[in-house]
């Protein structure tokens, strides 16, 4: 008896060597293979958490050492982040009123943040701008506005964003805009008021494609994902969604979807926050993988990434409680059996794949003009807002009209008298 009881704990803890070592390999491969290509995550929110603890005032802040958030110098380098596109995010209690101007603001401090660290970030706009940060050891920081509703319903505006830096436009946040629905319209708590998009909603995804703007489709309803998917040249992203089937909230991808995704050769970067990932207020690192594997295995491992929404969400899985943490869940991958090559592709080549699809799009669109014909006044009349250029158009259009009601006047008039 006591010579079973001696071999069980022996073959115990042989099992529990074995593990551990098992662990440490997939970790060790982990890391190499992050060395090797960038992690790009498609989503982060430490510039509104600058907003909301500092006011933005970055000079009394010190990113080495902050700990009120998931983000800071140290998680990022233990986190092998290669790039992450920051959100420039504002609430939508803002449309109609001051969106423009605090996106701005947003923008502003990104670009802030780049320069007071500038051996850590490397302020980019390209693929292969990533390329180049990644080889130098710093993180490359992409903008991504985060709701249609910070551009006021203005191409100009988008243009403007675009010049400043913004590679991709999330179409709406929790809100609808004047020109295209929200997901809360899918729960049925809002009504919606496009049918997904509106005539100008349309006119904003060529214009996007013209920009080589990435289209993030993460907060729009399932029939704005159609639409866009149908239309849309370019290849779009969800920057931080899930996989609606492993958890059936709106927020995240129906299978159909991802199907198309993978048809236009776009990409889903898994969300990580705990209601997304299992419909409830708690999650562990397994339930994220969870997600990574059923995208693999409906539409393939080519539109998988990475999109944590760190310091956007208050609840995070177990063993993903902060951005030091994402290694492990590549290990996790690798320990579920997902192939070097998969692996890289959901790291960042899958991205960097659909970001160079964009820009080759923007580059065969180069001849096309910019798009300037407004939306029209009556869907974004309000009190906060002016009419000037719609009045002047008005009034340019009437004169005209008069102008070819004299002339025929005047010719009948002269015909009258000719005969």
């Amino acid at each position: 008896m006591l010579t079973k009881v001696i071999w069980g704990s022996c073959l115990a803890l042989w099992i529990g060597s074995c593990s551990v070592t098992l662990a440490q390999d997939y970790m060790t491969k982990a890391l190499q293979l992050m060395s090797e290509v960038p992690l790009i995550d498609g989503h982060n929110d430490l510039p509104w958490q600058l907003r909301k603890q500092f006011n933005n005032e970055l000079n009394k802040v010190d990113l080495n050492t902050l700990t009120t958030t998931h983000t800071n110098i140290q998680k990022i380098k233990e986190g092998r982040l290669g790039a992450q596109f920051w959100s420039a995010y504002v609430p939508c209690e803002t449309q109609y009123k001051d969106a423009v101007r605090q996106t701005l603001e947003q923008i502003d401090v990104i670009h802030r943040m780049c320069q007071k660290y500038p051996t850590t970030f490397r302020f980019s706009t390209s693929s292969q701008d990533i390329i180049d940060a990644f080889r130098s050891k710093r993180t490359a920081s992409l903008i991504g506005v985060e709701g249609g509703h910070s551009i006021d319903s203005s191409l100009g505006t988008l243009r403007t964003m675009y010049h400043l830096g913004v590679r991709y436009l999330t179409l709406t946040h929790s809100c609808n805009t004047p020109w295209a629905d929200n997901w809360l319209v899918d729960t049925g708590s809002e009504p919606s008021q496009h049918h997904g998009l509106s005539s100008f909603g349309k006119q904003l995804i060529v214009e996007m494609n013209r920009l080589g703007m990435l289209i993030d489709l993460a907060h729009v309803t399932v029939e704005v994902m159609n639409q866009v998917l149908n239309m849309s040249k370019a290849p779009v992203i969800f920057s931080h969604s899930s996989a609606y089937s492993i958890c059936p909230h709106k927020r995240n991808v129906p299978d159909d979807v991802l199907l198309k995704v993978n048809e236009t050769g776009g990409i889903v970067m898994v969300n990580f926050y705990n209601d997304y990932v299992t419909c409830s207020k708690t999650a562990k690192l397994s339930d994220v993988a969870d997600h990574f594997d059923h995208i693999k295995k409906v539409a393939g491992a080519r539109i998988v990434g990475f999109g944590g929404d760190y310091d956007g969400v208050t609840r995070l899985p177990e063993g993903l409680e902060d951005v030091s943490k994402v290694p492990s869940l590549v290990a996790e991958l690798l320990r579920r059996g997902w192939t070097d090559e998969e692996v890289k592709g959901a790291l960042g080549n899958n991205l960097l794949r659909v970001m160079r699809e964009v820009e080759k799009i923007r580059d065969h669109m180069a001849n096309e003009k910019p798009d300037d014909v407004p939306i029209p006044y009556d869907d974004v009349k309000n009190q906060c807002r002016t009419s000037f250029g719609y009045s002047n158009t008005g009034a340019v259009h009437s004169l005209s009209i008069a102008a070819l009601l004299l002339t025929l006047a005047l010719q009948h008039l002269i015909t009258f008298t000719l005969y």
